[in-house]
């Protein structure tokens, strides 16, 4: 399903406020988008009732803010993400609240097939 959904975007060539800004790696929130232009389409989240995992998944050296870095669902931070859908354009996002000391924080990735990888 999330690989459909990725390649959907994919082939999404019209012009929209939510790619305005590139989102291929994890990022903050961009002031220029808009909450209310995505819904919610699905989670990436295994067990709501289960703490996910902080690992995370670079086995070429990339980090979590590389635009090359590897999207894989069960490592962090995509393993927190809900999958959201603009609704203007229908393109597809992964998007999570980071939470740290004492602050919280919207972040953002363009679902990208070509770096989906089902990482055990």
């Amino acid at each position: 399903m999330l690989s459909s959904l990725a390649a959907a975007s994919a082939r999404i060539t019209q012009p929209c406020s939510c790619c305005a800004v590139p989102l291929d790696a994890w990022q903050r929130l961009p002031t220029s988008l808009e909450l209310e232009r995505f819904e919610e389409v699905g989670t990436l989240v295994a067990d709501a009732y289960d703490e996910p995992s902080f690992a995370e998944y670079h086995p070429q050296g990339t980090r979590d803010d590389s635009p090359d870095a590897p999207i894989a669902p069960r490592y962090y931070p995509a393993n927190r993400s809900q999958v959201a859908r603009c609704m203007n354009c229908g393109r597809h996002y992964l998007r999570y609240n980071e939470a740290g000391g004492y602050f919280t924080e919207l972040r953002i990735r363009a679902l990208q097939p070509e770096l989906l990888v089902d990482a055990a």
